[in-house]
């Protein structure tokens, strides 16, 4: 039997983990009481104990907790921005390489991906490594999203009866270009340029959808659309949580369309001189407690679908 800590189980992220754990009869649930969920000292203690420790915190949070810790004890997945680019943690999406999959399955310290990250990645990630987009490359990401990843106030916001008729719209936020996810899709890419990024939140509760516009025949490595669609599936070979699509599978593309689902969709849209490449997943599973859990399974020695949903195998 497994024992696993949740700390901060009380969050969106941290309540969908509970609820996928709860259910395996491999994971049995440990937990501080009450008095002491809040101290460090205690959490660390319980953490060292565990088998797998779930971060679910601010990030000022995590970097007390992983302080406390030390570089050695325990086996922790942290959910916050604190530690997506830090060295001493595996980033934590396996398909992306197999070395990536070797880091997170022999790691003490994963770094859960943020979500609009997860989907700008998984887009960029290939075309930097087949050399198809420099570096350098002048980028922009669009990436649509569902309420609940603005946490339990925002989800209030928006369910409470005689809201404010603003949140019937469309909402662009982090108009600033600080989005918080940038610098790991910037770290994790190897870009030498930050990409423009416009986030988009809609009056829904869970999906996303991130795209990214090319031009598949001036790329500097040129691509018709579907030489696009068959870079993706090369690169994704094999993995049970990603499917790519064929180009164009919809006339109206619906970002909550994988809500429910820990896995992603990847497909490319438009012409060979005007494309979009898109990922269609839910912010709170691929894009969040799904990764983590996946992650969890890896680090464990499972398989990596276990107790998720959306497996494509």
């Amino acid at each position: 039997m497994t024992k696993v800590f949740i700390s901060g189980g009380s969050g969106t992220t941290g309540l969908r983990i509970v609820e996928r754990l709860s259910a395996r009869a491999d994971i049995e649930l440990v937990s501080l009481p009450e008095e002491l969920r809040k101290d460090p000292a205690a959490q660390a203690e319980l953490a060292e104990q565990a088998d797998i420790t779930f971060l679910c915190l601010p990030d000022d949070a995590s970097r007390a907790l992983i302080a406390a810790l030390g570089d050695t004890k325990g086996r922790v997945l942290d959910t916050s921005t604190a530690f997506r680019t830090d060295a001493r943690f595996a980033y934590g999406f396996p398909e992306l390489s197999p070395a990536h999959e070797a880091a997170v399955k022999q790691a003490n310290r994963v770094a859960v991906p943020g979500c609009h990250a997860s989907g700008a990645i998984a887009l960029l990630y290939p075309l930097v490594q087949a050399g198809a987009i420099s570096p350098d490359a002048e980028l922009m990401l669009t990436s649509l999203t569902g309420y609940s990843g603005g946490g339990k106030k925002m989800i209030a916001e928006y369910e409470t009866p005689g809201r404010d008729g603003a949140l019937r719209s469309l909402r662009s936020y982090a108009v600033t270009q600080h989005h918080k996810h940038l610098p790991e899709i910037v770290h994790v890419c190897g870009l030498a340029e930050t990409p423009i990024f416009q986030p988009v939140l809609g009056d829904y509760y869970a999906g996303m959808l991130v795209s990214l516009p090319l031009r598949p025949n001036r790329l500097r490595k040129p691509l018709t659309l579907g030489g696009l669609t068959e870079l993706y599936r090369a690169h994704y070979a094999g993995q049970p949580l990603i499917r790519v699509r064929d180009a164009n599978p919809e006339a109206y593309l619906a970002a909550n369309a994988m809500a429910g689902s820990d896995g992603m969709e990847l497909f490319a849209t438009g012409t060979d001189e005007r494309a979009m490449v898109c990922a269609r997943f839910d912010n709170l599973g691929k894009g969040a407690s799904g990764a983590a859990i996946q992650c969890m399974n890896l680090m464990l020695g499972l398989s990596a679908q276990t107790g998720l949903n959306g497996s494509f195998t």
